[in-house]
């Protein structure tokens, strides 16, 4: 994932929504969300490629229903292309029994092999952040307080223009108790902010204009699926996706 805005434990009954953007090269094969064959409890998208997934939720198991989401961090300095997929950090959580602490516990020597990469997981109980490129004090992962959060390819809640405006849109659509379809509207958003209000991530600045969207669109790379999930107290977890690519 891209861009991911996320509800914790604002709205009765419903401990996290999330509304969140895939962006990826056209040509790398993935599958559309769906139930895993060898895992029959996850249901989340596939990269063909590298196995893994980007998001996905759980409706059985012991600490089910599970979350999971990821957001590679922009590096281009520091990227290895021999590194493992991080794909399969969401991949590996929602088919195992291990809960998000333990599990955090378990990945957190290894990441250090990994390109640079932001992990939200949970259940509808707890809710952590997790970082390889994070500061000390989230390191070991964070868990979350009730909030409404964003991220894209920066650390949680960087205020990257498109974080802070679809942060803010979400918001009003919660508070509105607005339809689905009001979501995947606000993720189809192709505004691109002004020069002025850029983040320097190391790219050439017409690059940071393109993906300063909501929704990417260039002639090899771009948001590829659109999905809202919910985790509900007394109810099977939902995930709704679009396939735009």
């Amino acid at each position: 994932m891209c861009l991911i805005v996320f509800a914790w434990q604002v709205v009765p009954g419903a401990p996290l929504i999330a509304a969140a953007n895939r962006d990826e090269f056209y040509d790398r094969p993935a599958a559309a969300a769906g139930t895993w064959p060898e895992h029959p409890q996850v249901f989340a998208g596939r990269d063909l490629k590298g196995g893994g997934s980007w998001m996905g939720i759980t409706q059985e198991g012991p600490h089910g229903p599970k979350f999971a989401a990821l957001t590679n961090i922009r590096g281009p300095q520091e990227r290895r292309p021999d590194a493992p997929s991080r794909g399969a950090l969401v991949a590996d959580y929602l088919a195992g029994d291990l809960d998000a602490p333990a599990y955090i516990a378990k990945i957190a020597q290894e990441v250090a092999d990994y390109n640079g990469f932001n992990l939200v997981l949970g259940d509808r109980e707890n809710m952590y952040w997790f970082s390889n490129r994070a500061m000390d004090d989230a390191r070991n992962g964070q868990a979350l307080a009730p909030g409404i959060y964003g991220i894209s390819n920066s650390l949680l809640d960087a205020p990257w223009p498109k974080v802070v405006r679809t942060k803010a849109q979400f918001a009003s659509l919660l508070c509105q108790g607005a339809p689905e379809e009001a979501y995947f509207e606000m993720l189809a958003d192709t505004t691109r902010a002004p020069d002025m209000r850029l983040p320097d991530t190391g790219i050439a600045l017409d690059l940071e204009r393109v993906l300063s969207a909501v929704c990417i669109e260039t002639t090899g790379y771009g948001t590829r699926t659109s999905t809202v999930v919910k985790l509900y107290q007394d109810a099977p977890a939902e995930l709704h996706e679009r396939v735009l690519q």
